[in-house]
């Protein structure tokens, strides 16, 4: 057998950041949570338990903290920088998904937030 896809997935990630349209989001801040997920091939490392042979996920968390601490007025702009910098760090990622999310947008709903969604591939 082998391997049909290998994937590695940052799960809810949260960031206390200041994103957003209104001036006000952009001097208080809010909550933001990131959900990354990028298609690798890590089948060496399943074989070598070798760190070596696989994406290092605290490295690729980094690159997410970095660019969400960059203040950017929509979530589309962020998500469009982190895919960027994922693609940029990491030659080896073939595919990525991304959801970014507000966790609490001021539209005067009380729901579970405003997310972006992105899917890119090579």
């Amino acid at each position: 057998m082998t391997y049909a896809g290998t994937y590695i997935t940052l799960e809810r990630q949260r960031f206390y950041v200041y994103h957003g349209v209104l001036d006000q989001e952009r001097r208080v801040g809010g909550w933001f949570t990131v959900t990354l997920r990028v298609a690798y091939d890590w089948s060496r490392a399943a074989a070598s338990d070798d760190v070596g042979d696989t994406l290092d996920y605290a490295a690729l968390y980094a690159v997410v903290q970095r660019e969400m601490a960059v203040p950017s007025r929509l979530l589309e702009h962020v998500a469009g920088r982190i895919s960027r910098a994922v693609a940029a760090a990491f030659p080896g990622v073939t595919a990525l998904d991304l959801w970014l999310t507000k966790d609490n947008p001021p539209m005067g709903a009380d729901g579970g937030g405003a997310t972006v969604e992105l899917h890119m591939t090579e």
